[in-house]
């Protein structure tokens, strides 16, 4: 079993997950691997990042024949890929070894900006340029609000996860910190809902800028739905950053 770590920009796509007639990250992985093994094979990723969303490393893992090691798999890869895709690393991994139900913890990234500079088109489709000012203390205050186990039921899109699923997620890290020009947003945890990291960047915003309360995160974490949660924030500045998995997964 191999393991990519892939850099993409999803301007272009349709998120990562393939879909009839709309070019996604999954679906441009799968073809170059047609091309170069003249067989199907299935890319299993780390996560389904949406449409717009960013990655510096995005996690998949591939079963190909055994003349295929990952270092020859990659340089062929990047020479046919497109150029928005990039495989970073390709690693050889135990039997077992599944991109999305080994991973230990993924790490999300958000860009805000907040300076005259945020709207310049070399920074524009990576970050979420912000007009009005926003009081860093109900950030902080609401991003160390999230750590630890919760429900993230006011944050989660109803119906995507699995019936009877708790929404149930394990926050490790969460902050805020000083960006060139503004704010980037850094969270870690043992799983994501779908939209939850754009919901919770959306909320947080809101309320540091005065158009909701400042507690608005402890009070949607004790919701039972997402009627009050803030409309999501832009997918084209968040970034998957890393996947983490155990070490004894990796045979090289």
């Amino acid at each position: 079993m191999i393991h990519l770590v892939l850099h993409y920009d999803g301007s272009d796509f349709s998120g990562w997950q393939r879909q009839l007639g709309q070019p996604t990250v999954q679906g441009a992985l799968e073809d170059a691997m047609l091309a170069l093994t003249q067989r199907k094979v299935t890319v299993n990723g780390a996560g389904r990042t949406d449409a717009g969303v960013h990655a510096r490393g995005q996690s998949a893992s591939v079963r190909v024949p055994p003349k295929w090691d990952p270092a020859t798999l990659r340089r062929a890869l990047n020479a046919t890929l497109p150029e928005s895709i990039w495989i970073a690393e390709a690693h050889e991994m135990s039997d077992s070894f599944h991109a999305r139900y080994s991973a230990l913890s993924r790490r999300y990234s958000y860009r805000l900006g907040l300076d005259d500079g945020a709207s310049s088109p070399f920074r524009r489709p990576y970050e979420w340029a912000v007009d009005r000012d926003v009081d860093t203390a109900v950030l902080d205050a609401s991003a160390a609000a999230i750590l630890g186990e919760h429900a993230f039921l006011g944050f989660a899109v109803k119906g995507t996860a699995p019936e009877g699923d708790d929404h149930r997620c394990n926050i490790h890290s969460a902050e805020w910190r000083a960006s060139q020009g503004g704010l980037t947003f850094e969270i870690e945890a043992n799983r994501f809902l779908h939209h939850m990291v754009r919901y919770l960047v959306g909320t947080m915003v809101q309320a540091a800028a005065g158009r909701r309360p400042a507690d608005s995160i402890s009070r949607l974490l004790v919701a039972t739905d997402n009627r009050d949660v803030s409309p999501p924030a832009p997918a084209h500045a968040l970034f998957l950053e890393q996947v983490r998995y155990p070490g004894d997964l990796y045979l090289d």
